[in-house]
């Protein structure tokens, strides 16, 4: 059997929980919540700017990378917090680094693929996932979820910035909730 390519909500929540307890936490915590929270692909997220949040309305503009479809998505409440928690803390940390970039480095530097791979797949290990955790797995953990509460497959393929709803199926293919009361209805049905 090949090995799982996504996180469960349980997991996800586990390695936010985990990253939070490194000194580094208040950053690696808000990373993983925007990456699983918004299925952004590794350079999606660390290309964000603070000036694609609007705070006040709640609000993240999401730029899609590989010709996918940008769109805005809402920003919930622990969202909100964790990302002004991780402001106010990169504030202290490295206050000369370029204000509109979201994740630094603790050099002050724009975070690289490589450390934010580092940082998940060290969640991973501190949270005792059983299988190695990348970013990649949190966008894959956004659409199963997602599918998994009874979400739209057209608006999840919007939502993912999918420009072929392909890409979207395998998320809705696989939720065995779109079969619950399936022998309810023939019961009803027959008699």
């Amino acid at each position: 059997m090949s090995q799982r390519k996504f996180l469960t909500l349980t997991e996800v929540s586990n390695l936010m929980n985990a990253a939070r307890k490194t000194q580094t936490g208040v950053r690696d915590s808000c990373l993983i919540l925007l990456a699983f929270r918004h299925g952004l692909r590794i350079s999606e997220l660390l290309n964000l700017r603070f000036r694609d949040l609007e705070m006040i309305e709640g609000r993240i503009n999401i730029r899609r990378l590989k010709n996918g479809f940008s769109t805005v998505h809402p920003l919930m409440d622990d969202e909100c917090k964790a990302i002004m928690e991780w402001k106010q803390s990169r504030a202290r940390w490295k206050p000369s680094a370029d204000p509109d970039i979201i994740f630094i480095s603790q050099r002050g530097t724009q975070l690289s693929r490589g450390q934010a791979w580092r940082i998940i797949r060290q969640a991973g290990e501190r949270a005792g996932t059983a299988i190695n955790t990348h970013p990649h797995m949190l966008r894959h953990a956004c659409g199963y979820e997602l599918a998994e509460r009874g979400t739209d497959t057209r608006l999840l393929q919007d939502y993912l910035g999918h420009r072929n709803i392909r890409h979207t199926v395998r998320y809705t293919a696989s939720n065995a909730a779109r079969f619950v009361g399936i022998w309810e209805w023939n019961k009803r049905k027959n008699g």
